[in-house]
């Protein structure tokens, strides 16, 4: 446990009040849809949330980010479109996903999947609690897929394969780990906070192996109890992430028919299975590959934005433009710009 790091935490979770949250975060949207909230049974709001914040509640582009929670502060009812893991580092608070009341000890892990209504009681003075959130664009289906290689693959694997991969998998999901302050999780999950806070050439590429090394920990872990309940259907799994792995290898130049000959299927057929099972159009998965690839490119290069446009699959770079603000909800330019500014 690093004293600077709390230090840093500690001055980032002073109490907010959420009316100024929101005011904020119009601000930030230019819009209010995304925080308009909706209503539970019992008539408290429940607010969504597309975007990840910083603590200073900048807009936060990154796959994965952290932030801390702000002591002494109610935090409303919220779900999101990513995964989220809620860890107190000191002390302990009472999570809330779906009605169902979690208390955590210092050490314990909370997933939640996306789509999850979820929240964290007010925590106090002495508590530190962080929230690292997971877009679907964090780990390569390739990446993930390691986690599914062993013939004794827990339900844990599978969990965290599928709330990473799958959007449709998460709503109404959650899993929580008692890791009784295992001090290789912890220190795994201090190392991950000391690379985000203290950034670094590599950092981004360290706090993701750092990360996949938590999930295989978990997974081992799992070995030595049965705490996690998950069901799918294993030759569909296998089938979607067939298709899934395939877009990945192929984002560049890939067409519906081709993949659909590939695979000995009608692409009507093709076209309506992928709809079906991740919620998406066979043309919005490409562009979301072919955008996390070229965030991979702007991040790590210095390669000219045409030349990207055109290496991921657009000739038109006008037109990845508008795709790429339309995913990540910022120019590449000014990706680009944020991302070099962190290292």
């Amino acid at each position: 446990m690093s004293k600077s790091i709390i230090e840093i935490l500690r001055s980032k979770n002073s109490p907010k009040e959420f009316s100024n949250v929101v005011k904020k975060l119009e601000k930030v949207e230019k819009t209010e849809k995304n925080i308009t909230p909706i209503k539970t049974a019992n008539g408290e709001p429940v607010y969504r949330f597309y975007n990840t914040y910083d603590d200073d509640l900048e807009l936060n582009t990154n796959p994965i980010s952290i932030s801390v929670q702000p002591i002494e502060s109610i935090i409303p009812f919220h779900y999101h479109d990513f995964v989220d893991i809620v860890a107190p580092l000191v002390g302990n608070c009472t999570a809330v996903v779906q009605d169902k009341e979690i208390e955590m000890q210092q050490g314990d892990l909370l997933f939640v999947g996306n789509q999850s209504v979820h929240t964290v009681k007010p925590i106090g003075t002495d508590d530190i609690v962080i929230d690292i959130a997971l877009r679907n664009t964090a780990f390569s289906l390739n990446e993930l897929n390691t986690l599914l290689h062993d013939n004794r693959q827990t339900s844990i694997s599978g969990m965290l394969f599928s709330l990473l991969s799958d959007r449709n998998y998460g709503k109404g999901q959650y899993s929580f780990f008692k890791t009784n302050n295992n001090s290789k999780i912890s220190r795994n999950v201090w190392e991950i906070i000391d690379e985000y806070y203290h950034p670094d050439k590599e950092s981004d590429k360290i706090i993701r192996l750092e990360i996949m090394i938590l999930f295989s920990r978990l997974i081992r872990e799992s070995y030595k109890t049965v705490d996690v309940k998950w069901k799918m259907n294993d030759k569909k799994r296998a089938n979607i992430l067939s298709l899934l792995l395939y877009i990945e290898s192929n984002y560049a130049d890939i067409t519906l028919e081709e993949m659909a000959q590939h695979f000995g299927y009608n692409a009507n057929y093709l076209s309506s299975f992928l709809k079906k099972s991740t919620g998406m159009t066979f043309i919005k998965l490409v562009h979301l590959q072919r955008i996390n690839a070229a965030a991979e490119y702007l991040n790590y290069t210095n390669a000219p934005i045409d030349k990207i446009s055109f290496k991921v699959g657009y000739e038109n770079p006008s037109y990845f433009y508008k795709i790429f603000k339309k995913v990540l909800g910022i120019s590449p330019d000014l990706y680009r710009q944020k991302a070099h500014s962190n290292t």
